[in-house]
This record gives C-alpha cells, structure tokens and sequence, in this order.
C-alpha cells in the first residue's frame, strides 16, 4: 500500500514538473508582430450600430459599431467604440448584440492610449474552462487516480504540441523528424502514466511505436504516389502569405498522418497488451504462443472498430462538403479523385494500416515478456 501511495505521488510529482516546465517555455513567438502593440480584454457589449453595414440575403458585409465596457485590463471600465469589420463570410463573421461579452484587441499609441478597437470574437473562455472543470471532476469521479494520471497526460500532450512541436514546425525543422519524436514521447509518457514503469508499458510501448513507424513509412511513400501537396490542410496557404514560404507543408500533412493516427495505435496496443497480462494473470503456467493467440482474438475485435474510429474522426468535418457533392449530383468516381478527398482517403488508410501491424506485433511482444516473467517468477518462488 505505502509503495503504491509512493508511485501515486512520484506521478504526481512529474506530472506537476512536466506542465511548469513546458508553461515556461517560451516558443520565441510571444511577440509576434501583430499583438506587439496591442491590449487584449474581455468587454461587454452596451450598444450597437448596424447603419454601415450591407446585407444580401445571409451575406453581411461592412463593418458594425459596438459601444463597449472594458471588463479587464489597464482600461477596466472605460467605455470605447469597438468596430466588427464584416467580410461576407459565414465562417468567420458575426453580429454582436447589447448583453454580448467580446474578445477585442485595443491598439495604444506612444503615450499607451487606446486608438482603436477591434472586435475579435465572442469571449467564451470561462464556457471552455467551465467544460473542461466539468470533464475533470467526472473523470476523476469515475476513474479516480488513472483520471488523475489521464489528465496530467491530457495536459502536457496539449502544452508539447503548442510548446515545441508547432515552433519546430515554424522554425524550419523536418516536420517527418519532429512530428516521430514528439509521437514517440508522447507514447511512452502517456502509457507511462497510464501503467507506470513495468513489462506491460514496455510491451505497450513497442507494439505502439512499430505501427507509428509503419504508418510514417506508409504516408511518405503514398503522400508522393498519389501527388498530395500540403496545401490541402486548412489554413495551411495562409502560412505562406504571412512569410512562412520557406516551410515544407508536404512534410508537415505527412508528419499530421502520423499524429493523427498515434492515439488509436496506442489504444489498441493498451488494449491488446492488458488482455494478455490478464490472460497470463489468471493462468500463470500459459506459454506465450497461447497467450499470443488470446492477444489476437482480442486485437481483431478492436481492429474493426478502430478504423471505424479513425474513418468517423477523419469524415466528422467534412459532412458539409459531402452534402455539397450530393446537391450537385458529382460523380463518385470525381468525388475521390478530388486533392481533398484523397488526402482523406490517405490519412485513414494508412492510420488503418499501421493498426494492423500494431495488433499482431504487440500481441507478440506482450505474450513474450508477459509469459517470461511469469515464468522467471514463479521459478523464483520454487528456489
């Protein structure tokens, strides 16, 4: 008991380290130019005026005057006209309303007065922070200390991507190299918190990486078969404009493939290795070709679903697109051979693949260490 509370609390302790030191660290962009000479503050919306602004139909353009109270800040409750400038785009516009709490950015001149205001967006910080308390308090309600140890995961998984993946990326670094790194760490962190540091997390671990490794392999070669330029990631062109020219967004779109794909991989391969450590468990004098065939029966009921799983997350945004390709009538024969949709086809393809090479090779490994331990064990107890 007091080995277990002492693990819990190491855990905690390098789970607490890990989130400081990657709070810290800076990324190099913190004074980017565009907020160099700006305040950012929540503001309350008391009065608008919609005179400027044109409508045809759904599509506003213009620019809308808000008269705002500043709610944060160093200008705290001064009132100011904000301006929501309208392009004609459903996706990015909005109207505000009296009552509405805003994001907007005040620029300040020399003498650090307030120029102008520019409306950013609705404040919805503290709605994310309520959502995310929310899910905090039920998994650690539910799963106790493994929530626990979920979130710590959770956590620093979000703080690695934001802190060092996406700076490496913008630095110039080869994406295929920091994107496998930073997968392969966060493999071995997330189980490592998962089980701790045992032949399970080990067996784990390796089953993992193998299918990372297929999957990195497999996206580079096809990426280039079927001619998939990075562009076809979102936002990815407005990289270029903003003078990013020098990145390699081919690289990146594989190095996402490999990402995107990792937590199915490591769910299988937990899976997989905790049904054969159960197996082992419950039948300690089993040889590891039995636990191996236990391990695959397991690994083919949860391949199926996986790849449902990798096809769901890939297509869930994508609904919109595919109503437009009906409405028009587009041949589906067209409808795959678009850049967009084959880059799809290829991330969950090959995220497919490398879950078939995760299932057998862990259902391998972990039937051979697990066994072999069991066995060294109880040749010890006979000694």
């Amino acid at each position: 008991m007091k080995s277990n509370r002492k693990r819990e609390f190491l855990f905690i302790v390098v789970g607490m380290l890990m989130i400081a030191f990657l709070i810290i660290l800076p990324t190099g962009y913190e004074d980017a130019v565009i907020y160099r000479e700006a305040v950012r503050c929540k503001v309350k919306v008391l009065s608008t005026d919609e005179s400027s602004v044109i409508s045809s139909g759904l599509i506003q353009s213009g620019e809308q005057i808000c008269k705002v109270e500043i709610l944060d800040g160093r200008f705290k409750g001064r009132e100011l006209k904000g301006v929501n400038m309208l392009s004609g785009s459903l996706e990015s516009d909005k109207i505000f309303k009296a009552g509405d709490k805003a994001l907007v950015v005040i620029s300040v001149d020399g003498q650090g007065n307030p120029t102008n205001v520019t409306m950013s967006d609705y404040y919805r910080l503290d709605k994310e922070l309520i959502l995310a308390g929310l899910f905090t308090f039920f998994l650690i309600m539910i799963a106790g200390f493994n929530g626990m140890r979920a979130i710590f995961s959770f956590i620093i998984s979000v703080l690695l991507i934001w802190k060092v993946l996406v700076p490496l990326y913008l630095n110039g670094y080869n994406p295929i190299a920091v994107g496998l790194l930073v997968t392969a760490f966060l493999t071995v962190m997330i189980i490592f918190f998962v089980w701790g540091i045992d032949i399970k997390s080990l067996s784990a671990i390796l089953g993992s990486l193998l299918g990372t490794l297929i999957t990195c392999i497999m996206g580079i070669t096809f990426t280039g078969v079927l001619k998939i330029h990075g562009a076809v990631m979102a936002n990815s062109e407005s990289l270029l404009y903003a003078g990013y020219q020098h990145l390699n967004l081919t690289a990146i779109f594989m190095s996402s493939i490999v990402i995107g794909s990792c937590g199915a991989m490591m769910d299988l391969a937990v899976d997989i290795t905790s049904a054969v450590n159960e197996v082992v468990e419950k039948k300690p004098d089993i040889g590891w070709k039995e636990a191996f065939v236990s391990g695959m029966n397991v690994g083919r009921a949860a391949m199926g679903t996986m790849t449902t799983t990798l096809l769901l997350a890939y297509s869930g945004g994508y609904i919109a697109l595919l109503m437009v390709f009906m409405a028009q009538g587009t041949p589906i024969m067209h409808i795959l051979n678009y850049k967009y949709v084959a880059s799809e086809v290829l991330d969950t393809v090959v995220g497919s693949f490398g879950l078939v090479t995760v299932a057998p090779f862990t259902a391998l490994v972990s039937s051979i260490l697990l066994t072999k331990k069991e066995v060294k064990f109880s040749h010890l107890k006979q000694q």
